[in-house]
């Protein structure tokens, strides 16, 4: 499936379920993707109404309003969204807004944002960080499923954050009438999963090559 066939799929999912806020969130990754930038802002934005603790939305938001020429829009969200990441632990995400923050030449905030008690455990060494979040999570009890795959899956992401793309796992499911008896089926699920969980192409391609 190639990106216009998964942003019309994305749009579709968006426009059924309007207060679903990972459908608004993909639908304006997907947009960032293909250079529609205030689309994807628009999107995004959606989003972070829906769900305004959502830190990568911060960041992909912000360069969606630096794409469509926003700068001061984007600085203004950024600014909001690294302090929302920084008090949260978010490590990731705060890092990228934060280089964001300065390619347009702006402070960071001088005040220091202590992280939640989990946040800081975790990254003393006690905890389990997920990947794609950035945040202090559950380790997966075992791997979600065979091979190279399934065993990094379980090595980096969060029990929190796998059960979140179960329930978006269901409605790509569901929208797209996916069909697991056929192997582009299959595929088209792993993709968006992939996607969900912050794993390119090139990475997938490597893990299921792997036996």
């Amino acid at each position: 499936m190639d990106l216009d066939q998964r942003i019309a799929q994305f749009e579709n999912m968006a426009a059924e379920d309007a207060d679903n806020d990972m459908a608004h969130f993909s639908l304006g990754g997907a947009y960032l993707q293909a250079g529609r930038h205030a689309e994807a802002a628009a999107s995004l934005q959606r989003c972070l109404k829906l769900n305004p603790e959502m830190s990568k939305a911060y960041q992909l938001a912000g360069e969606a309003l630096i794409g469509s020429g926003q700068e001061d829009a984007a600085a203004e969200l950024l600014l909001k969204g690294y302090e929302i990441a920084s008090g949260k632990g978010d490590v990731m995400p705060r890092d990228a807004m934060a280089e964001l923050l300065k390619k347009l030449g702006r402070e960071l905030p001088t005040t220091v944002i202590e992280p939640a008690p989990a946040a800081t455990a975790a990254a003393d060494g006690d905890g389990f960080i997920c990947k794609a979040s950035g945040r202090p999570g559950t380790q997966l009890p075992e791997s979600p499923m065979r091979g190279a795959l399934g065993q990094w899956i379980y090595e980096n992401i969060s029990a929190e954050m796998w059960q979140t793309w179960i329930g978006q796992g269901t409605k790509v499911i569901n929208e797209l009438r996916l069909d697991f008896s056929r192997e582009e089926d299959q595929k088209v699920y792993d993709q968006y999963m992939c996607e969900f969980l912050g794993i390119d192409e090139a990475q997938y391609n490597e893990l299921t090559a792997k036996v």
